[in-house]
C-alpha cells in the first residue's frame, strides 16, 4: 500500500451527484474537499450523464485520485429511477476507468456501517459522524456531498480487507487448490 494516496468517493445521482475526497497518509486520513454537482435544472437525461462524466473527469484531472469508491444503487420499486441511477453510476465509473483508476462499489448499508457502526443509520447520522471524524467545521445543506465523502472514508476503512473469496471454475479446481480440505 502506498504511503500516501487520494480516494475519490462518489454518490451518483441524476438530481445531485455528491462527491468527496480524502488523502490517506500512512494510517491517517485527511479531508480534502466535498461538494455536489446539481443536475435538477436540466431536463435532458443525456445531458445530465454528459455533465456527470465531465465533472468526474475534472475531479480526476485536478486531484489525481489513486482509487475511486462509489456507492452502488439501492434497489427501489421504481424501475425507471433505478435505470437512470444505474446509468449515472456507469458514467461516473466509465470516467474513472478511462483514466485507469481502480473502482470499488459499496452498498449503502456497508458505507453506513463503516462510518457509524449501524447499517441503517440516517444520512444525518452519517454526516455528523464524518464531521467528527474529519474535524469538519460545517456540513453542506444537501447531504449528497457527505454521502460521496462517506464512500471514500468507507473505502479507507476497508483497505486491505478481502472483499470476496477466490472464485473457482468448478469442483476440480477447488480440489486442486485445497487438497487438505478433502477427506
Amino acid at each position: 500500500m502506498k504511503a500516501e494516496k487520494i480516494i475519490l468517493g462518489i454518490d451518483p445521482g441524476t438530481t445531485i451527484m455528491g462527491f468527496g475526497l480524502i488523502k490517506v497518509v500512512g494510517k491517517n486520513m485527511e479531508f480534502i474537499q466535498m461538494n455536489e454537482l446539481l443536475l435538477k435544472k436540466y431536463d435532458d437525461h443525456y445531458l445530465k450523464l454528459k455533465l456527470i462524466f465531465e465533472r468526474t473527469i475534472e475531479l480526476i484531472d485536478t486531484y489525481h485520485p489513486d482509487e475511486i469508491a462509489i456507492e452502488a444503487p439501492f434497489f427501489g420499486k421504481n424501475v425507471q429511477s433505478m435505470l437512470k441511477l444505474g446509468r449515472a453510476q456507469g458514467v461516473a465509473m466509465a470516467a474513472g476507468l478511462s483514466r485507469e483508476i481502480p473502482i470499488t462499489e459499496y452498498l449503502p448499508k456497508k458505507i453506513k456501517m463503516a462510518i457509524t457502526g449501524n447499517g441503517n443509520a440516517s444520512k444525518e447520522q452519517v454526516a455528523l459522524m464524518l464531521k467528527s471524524l474529519l474535524n469538519l467545521k460545517t456540513l453542506p445543506k444537501n447531504l449528497d456531498a457527505t454521502d460521496g465523502l462517506a464512500a471514500a472514508v468507507c473505502h479507507f476503512y476497508n483497505a486491505g480487507k478481502v472483499v470476496g473469496g477466490k472464485n473457482y471454475t468448478g469442483w476440480a479446481a477447488f480440489v486442486k487448490d485445497n487438497p487438505k480440505k478433502i477427506k
